[in-house]
This record gives structure tokens, sequence and C-alpha cells, in this order.
């Protein structure tokens, strides 16, 4: 068969321009290579870089993507992935990448919803973190330097190995990374006695623009409290935290129980919702609902309620409380466990507390697909409102709301202290989650997540609708390419951090004007700076 010519030039420029990509490609991951190579001067650069040639580039590549939504053969990989052992090996890969020109997306958990810290559309690096994870806790000083790299579960273990009278207020999944939790914001079971885990930070090393490292007197005061919950890679590359140690009681009191909407767990979420902000700050029940198997009319389905209860003080104190705001639970001593607090970050991420060794797991067993989105509730939603959110939920046949109370400490700092602002007027703050295990399953399970978030918009709050960073979600905006406007990121960047975003984008555009360090939800850089 004959072809013509006019239908052979586009096949010809198609060929030709896919192999000029990829030929500058590969000469820009080569030129990064011997860039990084000839400023670390080590003898085991192989160890420290890896690129796709490397026989662990893809152990370590897939080893901490916590979504399997991003661990497919379409999913853009890295040039390379540099593994620093040492500090002066971040300040390599910064200043090479930026003289080359290749994107970097840093890496210390792997549990970015949206997969943003090590996956990009334009050629790019991965630093990962694992390798720098030292923890020293200084118990008489109440203080801990941390690298990035740790998990939260590597953390509370090292502070229940010195003393089990101190813990840290940060999440429950102890497979977190502590950088990127951190720099987000990060709430767990302490939040409404001590307020976040950025709250509790003192100081902080990170390596800049320019591959200096900077801590919290050399970075300045705007950039230490753009770091604190305003996303550190939005400024560079964070390697430790420097960390105010809290005290916790000898004893602390657990409580998890499940009830369905036919045994009126209705009744009992609004009573939680009247209550949720104001309850002792010592007290943490959080909700988990989600459907379940029942005996309704649902096709054998109903709606489950959990309470998971952490309450930092004896049984024989909290009972009495239970007994006056919850009647109808039935409560008596035997319902409850006391334990330690480390025993109660086992609890909450429903690990066996005798298994503490079980927190020193970086990854966890079993990865599955997965969607999030967040919400934050200022006034109490209504029992017909819950109803109609069953139903709806009931539909979808999956979904899981994880209902975050606020109130406490969380009420009594100001929203401008650090870049994070949900504080006082939150009830509490809705995580949506829903996970899978059949990639076939993605773009209905996705579409299911966002009807019901779509439901819930008369019932959270508005102008705007605020959203959680740590909880990542692509579906509120992203960025077009680095010249994104400050107007256009608005779209997302208000709803994270509201009226601190301004602040936010001066100081990127102040610390990083040409837009190193960037995203698809990353802060813009004031077009009027940009040279």
């Amino acid at each position: 068969m004959e072809i013509s010519h006019i239908k052979l030039v586009p096949l010809l420029l198609f060929f030709l321009l896919n192999s000029v990509c990829s030929t500058t490609s590969n000469s820009i991951s080569e030129s990064f290579v011997q860039c990084f190579s000839s400023r670390i001067h080590s003898n085991s650069t192989g160890k420290i870089i890896l690129t796709e040639s490397s026989s662990d580039y893809t152990l370590v590549l897939q080893s901490s993507i916590q979504n399997l939504r991003f661990l497919n053969t379409s999913t853009p990989k890295p040039q390379a992935i540099i593994t620093p052992h040492q500090y002066s090996h971040v300040q390599a890969a910064v200043v090479c990448a930026k003289k080359v020109g290749i994107q970097i997306r840093t890496r210390s958990g792997g549990h970015d919803y949206e997969g943003l810290s090590y996956v990009s559309k334009s050629p790019f690096i991965i630093i990962d973190l694992f390798n720098l994870r030292s923890i020293d806790i200084d118990i008489k000083k109440e203080r801990a330097w941390v690298e990035s790299g740790a998990t939260l579960g590597e953390l509370y273990y090292a502070i229940a190995q010195k003393s089990k009278l101190y813990g840290f207020p940060a999440g429950t999944c102890p497979t977190i990374g502590v950088g990127g939790h951190i720099s987000g914001g990060g709430h767990g079971t302490l939040c409404r006695q001590y307020g976040l885990a950025a709250d509790n930070v003192l100081d902080a090393k990170i390596v800049d623009v320019s591959g200096r490292i900077l801590d919290r007197k050399s970075m300045g005061k705007d950039l230490f409290w753009a770091i604190r919950g305003g996303g550190g890679s939005n400024f560079g590359v964070i390697l430790a935290w420097k960390l105010r140690l809290v005290p916790v009681p000898p004893i602390v009191t657990g409580y998890m129980e499940s009830k369905t909407i036919e045994q009126g767990a209705t009744k009992l979420v609004s009573k939680w919702q009247a209550i949720a902000d104001r309850m002792p700050q010592q007290y943490f029940l959080r909700l988990v609902i989600q459907v379940a198997n029942g005996t309704g009319t649902n096709g054998g389905k109903t709606i489950q309620v959990t309470f998971n209860f952490v309450a930092f003080e004896t049984v024989e104190k909290l009972l009495p409380w239970m007994h006056e705001n919850f009647p109808e639970l039935n409560l008596d001593q035997s319902t409850f466990t006391e334990m330690s607090w480390i025993e109660s970050a086992l609890y909450v991420a429903n690990i066996p507390i005798n298994e503490s060794q079980v927190l020193l797991q970086r990854t966890q067993q079993s990865r599955v697909f997965f969607k999030n989105k967040s919400d934050f509730v200022t006034e109490p939603i209504s029992e017909a409102a819950l109803e109609g959110l069953w139903k709806t939920m009931l539909e979808l046949d999956s979904l899981q709301l994880i209902l975050t109370p606020y109130g406490g400490r969380m009420s009594e700092i100001y929203d401008w202290e650090i870049p994070f602002p949900h504080r006082k007027g939150n009830l509490f703050e809705i995580q949506y989650v829903d996970n899978w295990v059949d990639d076939e399953e993605t773009e209905e399970r996705i579409s299911g997540v966002r009807s019901v978030y779509e439901y819930m918009t008369p019932y959270v709050s508005k102008s705007p609708r605020a959203a959680y960073l740590n909880y990542r979600d692509l579906d509120l905006g992203r960025n077009k390419d680095a010249n994104t406007s400050y107007a256009q990121a608005s779209a997302w960047g208000l709803k994270y951090f509201k009226n601190n975003f301004g602040r936010l984008v001066q100081i990127k555009t102040s610390v990083d004007p040409d837009n190193f360090f960037r995203d698809e939800q990353s802060l813009p850089v004031l077009q009027s700076a940009k040279k």
C-alpha cells in the first residue's frame, strides 16, 4: 500500500519530536548525574544516585508508593533517585537539578494523596530521604531532633524508649513520613490538648534553592513561619525538625465501639456533634462512619458508626463524663482499655497494643488504590441531612468518613500563628476515604467520592470551602505551569490556607523567585517579581 506524502509528514514529525524529547531528557539526565557525581566526591556514588539502569532503581521507587493509583506503567518515572546519606548529598542534588533544569520531588514517607512527592509530568528526580531518619531524644530538655526521613512510628517508638511520660502530638498512621506531615500541619489524638505537630516545632534545617543549609536563625522568621503548615516542599528540602515533646499521663484510656443506624447511630452522631469541640481538651473522640453488612432493607447493608476514643486520664475520671453525655451506650469500667501513651498510638492505628515493634515498619502491610478529600464543619449537621448522607453512601456501597474533633487547644491558637488556618469555629474535620484493590474500579470509585463530597456542600464551611493540605486533593485545582498566577492558584490556595495564602505567596516569591520548587499545587510566584 502506498502512503501519501501528506500523511507521511505528520508521522515523521511525530517520531522526530519524540526523538528530540527523548534525546533532550537523556541529555539532562546525564548532565545531572555528572554534576552530582562531581560534587559529592564519594566512592559509593552508585548507591546514592540510582538511574533506570541501576538494579535497585525499581525497588526504591516502589518502596514507599502508598497509593497504587501511582504504581503503574503509565506513571511518569524519575530520571534518577537520590538516596542521600548526608546533608551535602541533598545540597548537591538541589544545586545540580537547578543548574541543568530538572525538577525535584522530595519524598519522606510517600503518603502524598496525589503522589506529588514522587510523580511529575516534567523531567524530574526524586530525593528520597529514607536514609536520613536519625532521632535524637533529650527528655530532660523535652526536645527531639528528628530527620525528615523518619516515620511517625519510628518517632513514637524512640520517645517511648526514653520515657513513658512523654509523647508528641502528630498523626495516627505510623508509616507517614515526618518531613511532609509536619510541614502540612499534622493532627492526631493529642491535638486538642497540645495543638498540631507544626505548632510544636522549635527549629528546623532546610536546604534552600541556592543549596544552603539554613536553620531557624539563618532562614529568618518569615520562612520559619511558612514551613510550619505551609508545605515545606514549596521552599526547599527540609532535612530535620526540632520538636517540643509534651507530657502524657502514665495511664491513657481507650474505648472503641460500633453502632448501626438501626441501633441509634444517627442520634449518637448528632449528640457527638453538639459536644465535639467542647469536650475536655484531654479527650479525643473520633468517629469512623462506613457502609457495613446489616439486616436492613438496603440489600443487607447499613451504616455503621465506630466511636474511637482516647482519653488522657484514668477510667475512674472518664466514666462519669461518658455516663452524662452518652448514657444510651450503657458503659461500665470493663468497656474501656487502660494503657500507656505508646500503646494508645498502636490502639488508634488498629495494631495490637503489645506489638510496638510494628511502629518500626516503614510501609503498610497491604497497599491499595485510594482517593481522599476533606472538609471542615462549622455548624452541626441536622439528622435529616445525615440520613440523606447515609442514603448516598449506601447507594455507593463503599466510602469511609473519618470525623476528627477540634476545639480545645486547636481553638486557642490564632489562625495566623502558623499557615494552618483551620482553628476557632470549626467543630470537626471530615476526611472522605475510599480504597479498592482493582484498578478497573478506579474511575467509578473516584466518581463516588466526588458525589458524596458534592452532597455535603450545604453542610460544611463556605467562602472558601476549606480543605486540609495534608489531605492533598487535585480536584480543588492545579497549576498549569511555572507561570501560574496568584489568581489561578487561589482556586486551591485559599481553601488550604484562607487568609494566610497571600503571606505564603509573598514569602515564596522572596525565597524562590524563579519558582524552582514547584508542582501541581505549589505556591505561585508573584509575576512582577520574576526576571
